[in-house]
């Protein structure tokens, strides 16, 4: 089993944005130490929520400070980047890091960003299909050229190429973030794993699972090499760790709920269409519920659960739901040191 960190630079109520950042780098640095696996990084634009405006830059930094550890992005947003930049910037960090980087990338939502990038709402609706197979062209082929309805270009040679990496994976490893039937059928069909959120339970996850491979048989992949893929679908949850389950639910519903307000209430749409979003008091209380929120002991056991019933066994945990650095820090040491050797 594979546990790792999920970073969102998370900025709380009167905390200012580079206290958030100054801690979203302490927990990854924290996560080399404690023998976590990875450590996942969020984007956001415009909004408290996540003050982390690019995860692949992100990602960079950590890869610099850190030397065991792999780091992922989850997620670059493709409809407000060129994938062919994003794929340029993944095969630089795969080579120059040793193979150490994982690029996840998804479709993001119909916020005021594709109005800011140029991008547009189509490429939000519409265009996710053609912008993910040009990236994944760019990461496996040595010329490129596009024909499409939002990307044309002349051929052009890829440079660097992911495949100078002598040793390790040839390609970085691309993984699709899943939040519906349709997006699990575009991961299934070009056999990419799976990064599904923190808001869905076991058994919605091992629906989605079920989906994935039934879609990526029917597409004709070698049943093999599903079942090699589907070794990298990963879970998002959260992990808040006491002594008593009481006080890790309580440390929770006194941050969480205030983040989550300012940080939902903040996104704006491009289109003006009304979007509900989460009660912050509900959605805590479901993420308590769901995810190793409590003792090492339960962590352990939730954690071990949530594999057998859906067949993951890769986690992106959120570890900075306290809002405070030294706690933060102290849950992520707690994790390593208490959690990884029950998972044995």
């Amino acid at each position: 089993m594979r546990v790792g960190s999920f970073v969102l630079a998370a900025q709380f109520p009167g905390q200012g944005q580079g206290e958030a950042l100054h801690r979203a780098v302490r927990s990854a640095e924290v996560a080399e130490e404690a023998g976590l696996d990875s450590v996942w990084l969020a984007e956001h634009h415009f909004v408290p929520y996540g003050v982390c405006p690019s995860a692949v830059t992100f990602a960079a930094l950590l890869l610099g400070r850190t030397r065991r550890i792999r780091v992922g992005t989850a997620v670059s947003v493709l409809p407000t980047a060129h994938p062919v930049a994003l794929a340029e910037q993944a095969a630089l960090l795969h080579i120059t890091s040793g193979g150490r980087f994982t690029l996840g990338v998804g479709r993001g939502g119909p916020w005021v960003d594709l109005e800011v990038f140029g991008s547009g709402l189509a490429a939000y609706e519409s265009g996710f299909p053609e912008s993910l197979d040009l990236l994944l062209r760019w990461l496996r082929e040595p010329r490129v050229a596009a024909d499409g309805p939002r990307h044309r270009f002349r051929e052009v040679a890829v440079v660097p190429r992911p495949r100078e990496l002598i040793d390790g994976d040839p390609v970085p490893e691309t993984v699709v973030a899943c939040t519906s039937p349709r997006s699990v059928r575009l991961a299934a069909e070009r056999c990419l794993p799976m990064l599904l959120g923190m808001h869905c339970g076991d058994e919605e996850k091992a629906e989605a699972v079920g989906a994935w491979r039934r879609e990526a048989l029917a597409a004709g992949h070698d049943p093999d090499e599903v079942a090699r893929v589907a070794a990298g679908h990963v879970s998002a949850g959260v992990a808040q760790l006491a002594d008593r389950t009481e006080d890790a639910v309580e440390t929770l519903a006194k941050a969480l709920p205030g983040w989550l307000r300012q940080g939902l209430d903040a996104h704006v749409t491009v289109d003006g269409r009304h979007r509900a979003m989460r009660d912050p008091v509900a959605y805590t209380e479901l993420l308590c519920g769901l995810h190793p929120v409590g003792t090492p002991r339960l962590a352990a056991d939730r954690l071990a659960a949530t594999s057998e019933r859906t067949g993951i066994t890769r986690f992106a945990l959120l570890v900075e739901g306290s809002g405070d650095l030294a706690a933060t820090e102290e849950n992520v040491r707690r994790l390593g040191a208490e959690v990884l050797p029950r998972l044995v």
